[in-house]
């Protein structure tokens, strides 16, 4: 890596995070009934998948897996919704009743998670929605809390993390770009 980028987890760190943020999912529900994972377009809805199949490997049983794009919800670009490209929100399941798990990579400001929220309760009322995120790096501009942590990582304003996947849209590190 150059100077202005420092690699802060590589692909056995984030591997190590993704199987202790599923362990502390199921401790905190008590296993995986009326869990259900939704990760936020595109990085948390690629680590949703991750932490659905390490929950299978551990629990022996699957948890529903969907995803939810924010685009039109985000309230720092909606004089330019109309020329951004709306991704596509799956959720085959009712959420009525069910623990969500909302799944992102990094979590800064928390606008992005508030806007998730909003688009979550047009798809039902859930018991309740808990927050895990790969990286935490502070700096909140709504009063959000992650529930589930893979590194807490205090960065400056200027600086920036970023979540790399492969081709098979896994995560491959965690980067720090000054």
């Amino acid at each position: 890596m150059t100077d202005n980028v420092t690699v802060l987890m590589d692909e056995s760190g984030i591997k190590r995070a993704l199987i202790r943020i599923s362990h502390e999912i199921l401790e905190r529900n008590k296993g995986v009934r009326d869990v259900i994972l939704i990760g936020i377009r595109s990085g948390g809805a690629f680590l949703a998948e991750e932490l659905a199949k390490s929950i299978a490997v551990i629990e022996g049983d699957a948890v529903p897996v969907g995803s939810v794009d924010i685009t039109l919800y985000r309230d720092d670009i909606k004089n330019n919704a109309p020329h951004l490209p709306v991704g596509k929100t799956e959720i085959g399941f009712s959420l009525q009743g069910k623990k969500v798990v909302l799944v992102d990579d990094v979590l800064f400001t928390g606008r992005t998670i508030r806007a998730a929220m909003d688009a979550l309760m047009d798809h039902g009322r859930p018991e309740c929605i808990q927050l895990a995120v790969l990286i935490d790096r502070g700096h909140r501009e709504l009063p959000i809390r992650a529930d589930f942590v893979g590194r807490n990582v205090p960065t400056s304003l200027k600086e920036n993390v970023k979540v790399v996947f492969n081709e098979l849209n896994q995560p491959f590190e965690v980067v720090l770009e000054k």
